[in-house]
This record gives structure tokens, sequence and C-alpha cells, in this order.
């Protein structure tokens, strides 16, 4: 557990110098973070070690590759793709690697319900949220040529890849490396890379938006229901509610 919150640590510190002081030289911390992890899950053959320590080289390799593409000055829709495409195939590499199959993730179709119940809170959170961070729309106008593709984009980037990296794949190595912390240390882990999301009353938003997506995967298996609820989230928050 102590390495793990070192990690933790180091992540945390690596946003604050993004953020803070220079972005290069966050970069330029976050590649460190990521050698040592590869390095690190290579020599402790361990088997809870590596489900966990193996899996968070996605988060430094996700701000790597976020804070390479904002210095292109891309348009924030096709940043998303440009992040999250190679992201994705990384994960699907791990995956393989850690010989996990797609109910080991939550691609779990049980309970769809209660996962479209939980797909629908994801409105009622981009409400709460939206006062803290007030964003920007990311469209010129709210019709629907100009939201479909957007809101397709941020569904799956957003929604669908990063629930399978954090609560499909992080999560599982947390919990069986930390027991029931481990939920704590993902929701801690996502709340971090939100530093230099001002004000802080945000980050702690989404620490507990972690915290309860963490609670709805433990108790159903699935990652589906949180994954649509983050797309939906996303969706409202930068595409429709910044129009009223």
């Amino acid at each position: 557990m102590t390495e793990a919150i070192i990690y933790l640590l180091a992540i945390a510190g690596a946003e604050a110098v993004t953020a803070f002081l220079v972005p290069s030289w966050g970069v330029l911390c976050y590649i460190i973070i990521l050698s040592i992890i590869i390095l690190r899950s290579a020599l402790v053959n361990v088997y809870f070690h590596q489900r966990l320590m193996l899996p968070l080289a996605l988060v430094p390799l996700l701000r790597i590759i976020s804070l390479t593409m904002d210095a292109m000055d891309i348009h924030e829709i096709w940043f998303y793709i440009g992040v999250y495409a190679p992201l994705l195939v990384a994960t699907v590499v791990l995956i393989r690697i850690l010989k996990y199959n797609a109910l080991d993730i939550g691609l779990n179709p049980q309970w769809l319900g209660t996962q479209l119940v939980v797909g629908g809170t994801g409105i009622l959170l981009a409400f709460i949220g939206y006062p803290f961070l007030r964003p920007e729309p990311l469209i010129a106008e709210l019709t629907w040529q100009e939201f479909w593709l957007p809101a397709l984009i941020l569904l799956l980037c957003t929604g669908f890849v990063e629930e399978v990296i954090f609560r499909g794949v992080i999560q599982r190595g947390a919990v069986e490396e930390l027991g029931r912390w481990g939920i704590v240390y993902v929701s801690l882990l996502s709340a971090v890379l939100y530093i230099g999301f001002l004000p802080v009353p945000w980050v702690a938003f989404v620490f507990f938006i972690s915290l309860y997506f963490g609670w709805i995967v433990k108790e159903t298996d699935s990652i589906l229901g949180v994954a649509l609820a983050h797309g939906i989230c996303n969706i409202a928050l930068y595409l429709i509610v910044p129009f009223f």
C-alpha cells in the first residue's frame, strides 16, 4: 500500500507542476513516473502488485498524450479523439497482457435496468457540477447538426474509455491490492488529475463522483451504467447546460 500511495503523491505532484509551474516540466515528470512504473512492474513478479502498478501506467500516459495535444492547439472536440484513441489501444494491449476478459473489466450487461437508471444520473451530476466549473460550450450553438458528433465523441471518449481505464482496469487491481480502500484510492487518483481545474470544490466534486461510480461498479460488477453517466454528464456540462 505504501508504494501505491507514493505513486499517487507523485502523480499529484506532477499535476501540480503542470498546472502551476511549466506544463513541459509536468510532461517530464509524467515520463519519469511512467518509466518507473513500467520498470518496477517488470522487476516485481508479484501477482496483485502487477495488477495495480501496471494499470497505473495508463494515468501518466493519459497526461503525456493530453499535454502534448494541448501544445498543438487542436480544437477541443478533436483533442478528445487524439488523446483517447491511442489510449484505448494501450488499454486493450494492457488488458491482453493481464489476461482479463470482458466481464473482468466490467463489460457486464446484467442489471441493465439499474445501469440505465445510473446512466440517467449523469444529467443530475452535470447540473450539480456546473456552478463549480462553468465551462464554455464546445459548440457554437445548440442545434442537432452541431450537437450530435461532439456528443458521440464525449460519450465514447470521456464516458466509455475513461471508465474502462479507471473503474474497469485500475479499480480492479486496486481493490485486489488494497481491499475496500481501493475505491478511495482510485477516486483520489481521478480527483488529483483535476488539480488544474480550479476552483478547489470542482476537485472535491470529482472525488465524490468517483466514489459514487466506484461503489456502483463494485455493487453491480459492471461499468456500463457509470460509463453512460460519465458520458451524459460531460455532454450536458459542455454542450447543453452552458446555453441555459
